[in-house]
């Protein structure tokens, strides 16, 4: 668990973070970012740059910004989509932001304001599930290429779906969050996973 202040400790946990993903195949090119909370009075995150290849990351290359999303740390150009990470620390109270570009996430994500995951022993990986039968409700929001103004309609799903572990961006991928990296990459893991198995389903039948 990254210490509250320690850029360094944050740096080296999402560059971890970014590898596990990248070798799973879920940011391929150079897609994808990853952030995780240094302080939050006042906010700072540490996060990946724009543009380059998340697989081959070192904590030197991982930036800093602060709750405006401006840079404080570091040479590079912060995610275009680092005001998405900000509105989820903020809104769910996250040590950790992780966007991966999953096949299945890109697929299920192409129509429809939701994507409803259930009946599958997986979804007890995810913080505070307990049982299969639970339902997770994936918001989906609309892709743009300006998420300054954008993160308006994140914001809006988040509130809609309180409980929700992630979101998905239509066309795009998925977000997905925890109380620090550990839990974040958990929450990729399984609904990555879930996401293979409904998109594999829905083929089939």
């Amino acid at each position: 668990m990254v210490r509250m202040g320690d850029f360094e400790a944050a740096a080296e946990q999402v560059c971890e973070l970014a590898r596990a993903c990248a070798g799973r195949g879920s940011v391929p090119a150079t897609s994808g970012n990853f952030s995780a909370v240094v302080s939050r009075q006042p906010l700072r995150l540490a996060i990946t740059p724009s543009g380059v290849d998340k697989g081959a990351l070192s904590p030197q290359a991982i930036l800093e910004i602060d709750g405006m999303g401006a840079l404080v740390r570091g040479e590079g150009r912060p995610s275009a989509e680092a005001a998405i990470h900000l509105a989820i620390v903020r809104s769910r109270n996250a040590g950790a932001v992780a966007h991966t570009h999953s096949m299945w996430a890109a697929v299920l994500s192409a129509r429809g304001e939701a994507l409803a995951l259930e009946g599958l022993e997986m979804l007890k990986a995810l913080d505070g599930v307990e049982s299969h039968e639970h339902r997770e409700v994936l918001p989906i929001v609309a892709n743009t290429q300006d998420w300054t103004e954008g993160v308006q309609e994140v914001e809006a799903a988040l509130a809609r779906e309180p409980s929700a572990h992630g979101l998905l961006i239509r066309g795009h991928g998925l977000y997905t969050w925890g109380r620090d990296t550990a839990v974040t990459r958990r929450h990729v893991e399984a609904l990555e996973y879930l996401l293979e198995v409904t998109g594999r389903s829905t083929w089939q039948s």
